[in-house]
């Protein structure tokens, strides 16, 4: 009777698990304009068979000024002509697969205005439901800077009603980022300061030159990170270490980063200025030849699982592998390691 009851308390708690799993990943696709959301546990596994389903028939989307939709695709050299502010590349050969985001106000330093919002926001729309799309780098193409903030100088001319609906707009820019389905990588060259850290930390990987500068500097000003800082600081280095480092507004190179565990890599600056973007692009080319579905299924997994209880995670984790057994690509690459060959995968 005592074994019965153990049995039945640990099918209980399995089930409350699932159905736990299934509320967590309900609340995402909502959020992505799925619709009204099924009940029962099987509902888990309809929701991350969307993404992959998701991921089978969107069509390649043109991005400012070009990309796949259009038949054209950019050299790692090639800028498209996106605008002044926003440099959008769609790389090819070895690097096809790659979206490079490129921020371009020199003499803002960089800083986020109410036009980088909309053209960053137009970009990441773009490259989410563009299935060809394997990894995004977000770099500066302003030397010893990857991001200042605000545009306090814009903030400045702001009426206080505009200045709510603006930092909602940014938030929304970065929570769209961090939900990018493929990974996305912060190439830190320079300073990384207020929403540029919130940036950076909204991706998946962040890399960051030696000399560069971080920090999240808003108390300095009275005001508090409004654009994700309070929340992603703490899930990247803890809470203790997030608390002071918001407190005091302090400012840290790529070493300390690297240290604290703010950034992955700290690596040695160049005299180009561009070696963390450098480095960000030989990460992306090792995402590239693994099976884009799986990659994009472990992405969410992990997102997802992070937030709550292990068994709930582990719900999670279950129905994210269910979907990538049905794959060609896992057929594909069964066959390959038997003839010892290089696997293609085509994301089917």
């Amino acid at each position: 009777v005592e074994g019965e009851s153990q049995n039945i308390n640990t099918h209980r708690q399995s089930s409350m698990a699932v159905l736990a799993g299934c509320r967590v990943l309900s609340r995402t696709f909502r959020r992505a304009s799925l619709g009204p959301s099924l009940e029962g546990s099987c509902r888990l596994q309809l929701h991350a068979k969307y993404v992959y389903c998701n991921f089978r028939t969107s069509e390649p989307q043109r991005c400012r000024g070009g990309g796949y939709g259009s038949g054209r695709h950019y050299s790692s050299e090639a800028k498209s002509a996106g605008g002044d502010d926003l440099s959008v590349r769609y790389l090819d050969g070895q690097d096809s697969g790659i979206v490079v985001l490129g921020i371009n106000r020199p003499k803002a330093k960089n800083a986020i205005s109410k036009n980088l919002v909309k053209m960053m926001t137009d970009a990441v729309d773009a490259v989410k439901v563009n299935n060809r799309v394997r990894t995004v780098i977000i770099c500066s193409l302003v030397p010893e800077i990857f991001c200042a903030g605000a545009d306090l100088k814009e903030r400045a001319k702001m009426h206080p009603s505009e200045v709510g609906p603006f930092v909602t707009k940014a938030r929304a820019l970065m929570q769209e980022l961090g939900n990018l389905p493929m990974p996305t990588i912060a190439a830190i060259d320079g300073a990384a300061l207020g929403g540029g850290l919130e940036m950076a930390l909204a991706c998946d990987i962040r890399i960051a030159a030696s000399t560069a500068k971080m920090g999240l500097v808003e108390t300095k000003l009275a005001i508090i990170p409004g654009a994700g800082g309070t929340q992603r600081l703490p899930r990247a280095i803890g809470v203790s270490l997030a608390k002071e480092l918001i407190f005091s507004g302090r400012v840290v190179d790529g070493e300390e980063a690297k240290s604290l565990g703010l950034v992955s890599h700290a690596v040695e600056q160049n005299e180009a200025g561009d070696s963390a973007y450098r480095r960000a692009l030989e990460l992306a080319r090792e995402f590239i030849p693994q099976g884009p579905i799986a990659i994009r299924m472990a992405k969410l997994a992990i997102n997802q699982g992070i937030e709550v209880d292990l068994a709930t995670g582990l719900a999670i984790e279950e129905a994210c592998y269910a979907q990538v057994i049905p794959t060609k690509d896992r057929l594909e690459g069964l066959a390959a390691f038997k003839e010892k060959r290089t696997p293609r995968y085509k994301g089917e």
